[in-house]
């Protein structure tokens, strides 16, 4: 490796070329980006106090690595983003000097191009003294070039030359500040040997500057990086540059890294944290040793179906309406599962209407949990171990089975529940209330009805100075009604008259010209059969509503002899060598302790019915699904409470846990308390209680 600092105009001028490789990831600053470089370099530059202002460093192999011709320019490692937007400012700004004489020494229309854009000798590419990976190269070429952009161009280089093109606009009275602000910019200046240097690692380290790598930035280096140049360019032309087209230029830069979670989350079982994408997927690849031609076959294959699932790209009509309505609920902790059942399904393990059925109660289940306001805790890992209880034999069979005997927090709520919810809930400020009301009022059309077109309509109006009239209507008791029921479902409707209605009494909206009882849409079918508008009538109205609710977002059924066969057979908490109480002699019957752990026992399992208690040989354990979350062993005088979550993210005031030694922590709890008598036991519950939300809870 060698460096050396430098300024980036004399770096660019006496360089003859440097080419972006296609495992880079594409450029992708935003206008936030470019408007901090651009307030940057007008700061340096009208400051004659500041001497420089360092950009950051450019990273690249040197010539003749990759050599297979004649011809080789230097491959960036890191500084794409940083010589990409400094080649549009300057094209930006020889596009205005056009026809100017020289501002100052160097900076005319003619040199600006020759020296610091383009190899004036040269021809075909080599004529470019920056060439871009394969999405942003002809969009980037055309431009200073001079030429229409592309019919598929990218979007980021065309968006942010027209930002720089009125920024130097804007800055035209004075433009030596630009000039000199440019002239000051400085880099470190680093190249590889490939021989001495490993790359990928310096470009896992590297990114002092600018737009932080995304995790398949990492991954897509990391996978083709150190292949040779042709087996390069197969792998991205056959599997990666078809997955980023397959997303698209926006899409991509905001659903792969979400992409990659599931994917991983569907080949190791459990779900990594966002930022540990990269890291998870390096195991993965490790431990699996597959070749990474299979691997990205594999990663390119899921990545269609993430497409169809997730970016409306779906091809058959009854299942890209059941994925967008799934989208509609931003329900993306079903993706995972949503994959390999699609992977599944082009295997012929289920067919079409299966499918489609399974995408249908994932829709209900977490419409239904959102409508009864049970937290959404745990749900990504309620879909990410699904995969492993679904019998493929007997595969939509199976999935109902799961859901119907899921309880406590993970249940999926029967129709009594929802019905009860749903008439109650205050809908107006439910944040899915434009899918609930086009839900409603498209089932059963053939055509359906695009609600975008209509408003929601309070039918007993939201102003609190009710009129008499209104309150004729509601009855004596009619500020209880209206606190009550104003923003509930039995009061709610759709309406394109919105402002015509206004305040006006029942009877009038539901006669007048446009008026429920003209209304086009089912919702207000019962509107024009009502006398009068009041408590019974609106608890009458959701009644209906609820009931019809229950027929879209349907409850999955089966038989109690079918349903039996999927009861599971409690393994875990289970222990080979039947330790009881007995085997504790300082918590058994007639023990000191015994009356203390009695009662602190009888808590935790109070605080969710999943909550199993496993006599242990030295402990007694307190576990949800086979996990510990708590555990407890007994001593002469005193009880220890031992606490399985981060010790740092405990709140403590009291501070009575201790942390457990880094050198006994793995495989144990990070945390420990001792309790000697029964008042402590409210405190050490809460306590307790944390740990148990933490193991349940959804990880980012």
């Amino acid at each position: 490796m060698k460096a050396s600092e430098t300024h980036l105009l004399k770096f660019l001028r006496k360089s003859e070329q440097f080419a972006v490789p296609i495992y880079q990831r594409t450029y992708s600053w935003t206008e936030a980006e470019c408007r901090q470089l651009w307030d940057d370099i007008i700061r340096t530059g009208s400051n004659e106090n500041i001497r420089a202002h360092f950009l950051g460093s450019i990273v690249y192999v040197e010539k003749g690595l990759y050599q297979v011709t004649g011809y080789s320019p230097m491959l960036i490692i890191d500084g794409q983003q940083r010589l990409t937007t400094v080649s549009l400012i300057i094209e930006a700004l020889a596009r205005h000097l056009e026809n100017s004489d020289e501002i100052i020494d160097g900076f005319s229309t003619k040199k600006l191009r020759n020296y610091y854009l383009l190899n004036s000798e040269e021809t075909d590419e080599r004529h470019y003294k920056l060439i871009l990976s394969k999405t942003d190269k002809e969009t980037y070429l055309t431009l200073v070039s001079q030429n229409p952009p592309p019919k598929e161009s990218s979007h980021r280089i065309i968006k942010n030359f027209e930002l720089f093109e009125k920024l130097v606009d804007k800055q035209s009275s004075d433009l030596s500040v630009l000039c000199m602000g440019l002239e000051k910019l400085a880099i470190v200046d680093i190249s590889l040997n490939k021989e001495h240097d490993n790359p990928q690692l310096i470009f896992e380290s590297m990114n002092s500057t600018g737009r932080e790598l995304s995790q398949a930035d990492l991954i897509r280096n990391f996978v083709l990086m150190d292949q040779e140049l042709e087996q390069q360019k197969h792998l991205y032309n056959h599997y990666w540059y078809p997955m980023e087209t397959s997303f698209g230029q926006e899409p991509y830069a905001k659903e792969f890294d979400h992409f990659m979670r599931h994917y991983l989350t569907v080949k190791n079982r459990r779900i990594p944290k966002i930022k540990n994408v990269y890291e998870e997927f390096k195991d993965y690849r490790y431990k699996t040793d597959y070749d990474i031609d299979y691997l990205l076959q594999d990663l390119h294959k899921f990545s269609q179906y993430y497409c169809k699932i997730a970016l409306g790209k779906e091809s058959n009509q009854n299942l890209a309406d059941a994925f967008f309505d799934l989208q509609q609920l931003k329900a993306n902790v079903t993706h995972p599962l949503l994959l390999e059942i699609y992977d599944d399904y082009e295997n012929g393990l289920l067919n079409m209407d299966d499918f489609v059925s399974v995408v249908k109660i994932f829709e209900s289940y977490v419409f239904r949990r959102a409508i009864c306001d049970i937290p959404t805790i745990s749900m990504n890992k309620t879909f990410g171990a699904f995969a492993e209880e679904i019998d493929k034999t007997n595969y939509l069979e199976s999935i109902k089975a799961q859901f119907l005997l899921m309880k406590t927090y993970k249940r999926f709520p029967d129709n009594q529940e929802f019905m009860e919810h749903l008439i109650k809930k205050d809908i107006y400020n439910f944040q899915r209330r434009e899918y609930l009301f086009r839900k409603l009022e498209n089932y059963g059309r053939k055509e359906a009805v695009s609600v975008n077109e209509y408003t929601i309509e309070h039918i007993m109006p939201q102003n609190e100075n009710l009129s008499l009239a209104w309150r004729k209507s509601l009855g004596e008791n009619w500020e209880d009604v209206h606190s009550e029921l104003l923003h509930t479902l039995g009061n709610l409707t759709l309406t394109g008259y919105n402002s015509e209605y206004s305040d006006r009494p029942f009877a009038e909206k539901r006669d007048m010209e446009g008026g429920f009882r003209h209304s086009p849409l089912l919702l207000n079918q019962e509107l024009g059969s009502f006398e009068k508008w009041d408590k019974e009538t609106i608890l009458h109205r959701a009644k209906i509503l609820s009931d019809k609710a229950i027929r879209v977002w349907h409850f999955p059924v089966l038989p109690d002899e079918i349903l039996n066969q999927y009861r599971p057979v409690r393994t875990y908490g289970a222990n080979l060598l039947n330790y009881t109480i007995q085997d504790h002699k300082y918590l058994m019957e007639g023990a000191n302790m015994h009356s203390l752990f009695s009662r602190l026992s009888q808590e935790i399992q109070e605080l969710d019915p999943i909550v199993v208690e496993d006599f242990r040989k030295y402990y007694v354990s307190y576990k949800v699904e086979g996990i510990n979350f708590a555990s407890i062993s007994g001593f002469a005088n005193s009880i220890n409470v031992a606490l399985w979550m981060p010790f740092a993210e405990i709140y403590d005031p009291h501070r009575v846990t201790k942390q457990t030694p880094p050198e006994y922590e793995e495989g144990r709890a990070e945390a420990s308390l001792r309790i000697y008598r029964s008042d402590e036991i409210p405190y050490v519950i809460g306590l307790i209680r944390q740990s148990f939300q933490h193991l349940i809870e959804d990880e980012d």
